[in-house]
């Protein structure tokens, strides 16, 4: 009998990081900065582990290699997706990602990394670095040697519940009072282009990759936007974010019992918000805030119930 596999989330320290991810969600957090919640992840440098069924005690990555009938055989030779929860209690570096033609050239094979956030909670008036004001490659590398900055730069005002689609090829950075849900491409790839001349905890500037970052970053920058589709059901919305060739993104919300069927090869689920249950030939499962699990491929209709939002992603 097919049952959702729930996992256990790998947290990240950093720079950056804070305490909101023990604070709204409730996880014990190795320190005071932690900064990202790897949640439902292949990738070797934080692999995610299965916490119930038959494959208890696995890796993610594991599973896709040895029961790849979960997941519809796939092609793939490593699970694609990878979906994080990120703490900003202090600015991100300035950084952009590569394509995946890019990265399997200079990145020994990975994968290239194309992302989105899902804004769970900002302060008032925050603010992200999304995109650029260069017009071309050598204005963009002549504002970056000049440290020009705020000419540079393009920010965005920013609020819960709000969407950003972002491709390979955009500088951005998360911004300080910020929790977002990234669904991205399974990728560790980051080339930082600024970091306020911060220094680590020997003392030492932070490294910048400006060589790569200037070869990957989409010059003039392009508006990404997706409007989102609501759709309204029996005690349930299902909002559309994107379709991109990458992944699906979506948010349900869910408020009494509703019908959902798993019609992909799998489906990758955040609650984001409230409680509730999902109820599968017989079996309840609850669900509560910071919970994370993937439905294997066949798993069929299925009902939630509750007060309960979630991310819902696939490729």
């Amino acid at each position: 009998m097919l049952q959702p596999l729930f996992l256990k989330p790998v947290f990240k320290e950093r720079i950056w990081g804070g305490t909101a991810l023990a604070n709204q969600f409730g996880y014990e957090i190795p320190t005071e900065l932690t900064g990202e919640c790897w949640a439902i992840s292949a990738h070797p440098n934080g692999p995610s582990v299965i916490e119930n069924g038959p494959y208890a005690g696995m890796t993610l990555d594991e599973l896709w290699k040895k029961q790849p009938q979960l997941f519809g055989n796939p092609t793939e030779d490593v699970f694609p997706l990878l979906t994080k929860i990120l703490d900003a209690n202090a600015d991100l570096s300035v950084q952009v990602h590569p394509a995946d033609e890019y990265a399997k050239i200079h990145e020994n094979g990975d994968l290239g990394k194309t992302e989105c956030w899902y804004i769970l909670d900002c302060k008032e008036g925050a603010d992200m670095i999304f995109g650029h004001n260069a017009k071309s490659k050598e204005e963009l590398i002549q504002q970056i040697n000049e440290g020009k900055w705020s000419d540079l730069l393009r920010r965005v005002k920013i609020k819960p519940g709000e969407f950003f689609y972002v491709p390979s090829g955009t500088i951005h950075a998360l911004c300080e009072g910020t929790l977002v849900l990234e669904t991205q491409q399974s990728s560790d790839t980051t080339y930082r282009v600024y970091d306020y001349d911060r220094r680590d905890s020997d003392g030492h500037l932070r490294e910048l990759h400006l060589e790569k970052a200037i070869d990957v970053t989409t010059v003039p920058h392009q508006e990404t936007g997706f409007t989102p589709k609501v759709e309204k059901r029996e005690n349930a919305t299902v909002t559309t974010f994107v379709e991109s060739e990458f992944f699906s993104v979506y948010k349900w919300d869910v408020h009494g019992k509703a019908t959902f069927s798993e019609d992909q090869h799998y489906l990758l689920v955040s609650v984001v918000n409230g409680d509730g249950a999902l109820m599968h030939t017989g079996e309840r499962y609850s669900l509560k805030k910071g919970t994370h699990f993937i439905l294997p491929v066949g798993f069929g209709e299925f009902e939630l119930d509750g007060d309960v939002e979630l991310v819902v992603s696939h490729t």
